[in-house]
């Protein structure tokens, strides 16, 4: 066989996964006469019949569908191999914009994209903060960062950290002067710190769970923020109690100017996930702060 077998036999997948000559020639870019010609050189040059066509389809025969279910992951291996093969040819460059939380830069992103970034001096990375739910494609963002309760369904979405919990914090002067709460019902009879969700608009409900049983309290206080850790530095001044990821609240914990408080009523949450249209995998410096900042266990490390 010749050396436009490849070529034949692509098309023939492409046909047969469309099963449309019409549709298959407009995703090939080729014109439609030129791919019956090619099908029929490829079945004549078998010996065998691959497509039974009528006026309305186009469906594989018994031995085309033997060789499509052949030829799919072969081609798939070829496509992926040139593809890694030029990934290595082309140093990697471009510019990644990302939409990101500050929580999720400051505690996952930032560190994994440190140590990496000195080695591809020609990848540029514009990070944008914001807490707010945006249309990465119609922004124009590479992709953007969401805890994985939050990834839309379309879009790949990649783990980049581990799940985490928000926790009840107070300076020890608050709970001097007004108690600790021993059940999340008791916030609404204390000073809190909110927060304002920027996509909803509205003030956060503060979200407790305890033996399956779930509970979002209200809280009211003198200060709100957009911010984790504007209300870090509110609640060591002592101006109530705070509802922050517990990561960034364990130095403060540690040296005494916080205490956690309802310890066992703060659920974890899944964890942050890179989120992205498929196409957008393909391009080689994408993949390089892909795997920069793909989770891994411990054992993986």
């Amino acid at each position: 066989m010749g050396r436009t077998d490849l070529n034949q036999l692509t098309w023939f997948q492409v046909v047969a996964e469309e099963r449309s000559f019409t549709r298959a020639a407009a995703k090939l870019g080729v014109a439609q006469s030129t791919l019956s010609h090619t099908i029929k050189q490829l079945e004549a040059r078998m010996g065998i019949r691959l497509l039974s066509r009528t006026t309305r389809n186009v469906a594989t025969t018994a031995a085309g569908e033997r060789l499509l279910q052949t030829i799919t992951p072969r081609i798939a291996e070829i496509e992926d191999e040139i593809a890694a093969l030029t990934a290595l040819r082309d140093k990697p460059s471009g510019s990644i914009r990302l939409t990101l939380s500050d929580h999720a830069l400051e505690s996952v992103v930032w560190p994994k994209l440190k140590p990496i970034l000195r080695d591809y001096p020609d990848i540029s990375v514009e990070l944008i903060l914001d807490s707010t739910f945006r249309n990465i494609v119609e922004e124009g963002f590479d992709a953007g960062v969401r805890l994985g309760e939050s990834v839309e369904k379309d879009m790949i979405a990649v783990r980049i950290g581990p799940d985490w919990r928000l926790v009840a914090v107070a300076s020890p002067v608050y709970l001097a002067t007004h108690g600790a709460p021993e059940h999340p019902q008791d916030l609404v009879r204390h000073i809190c710190i909110n927060m304002r969700h920027e996509t909803a608009g509205g003030l956060y409900a503060w979200e407790f769970e305890k033996g399956g049983q779930e509970l979002r309290v209200r809280v009211s206080g003198q200060l709100t923020f957009n911010n984790s850790y504007a209300m870090i530095d509110a609640a060591v001044s002592g101006y109530g109690i705070a509802y922050v990821p517990g990561d960034i609240v364990e130095r403060q914990i540690a040296s005494g100017e916080l205490i956690q408080v309802l310890d066992d009523w703060s659920p974890f949450f899944d964890g942050y996930f890179l989120y992205y249209p498929s196409r957008r995998q393909n391009l080689p410096a994408f993949k390089v702060i892909v795997e920069a900042l793909r989770h891994r266990n411990r054992s993986e490390s």
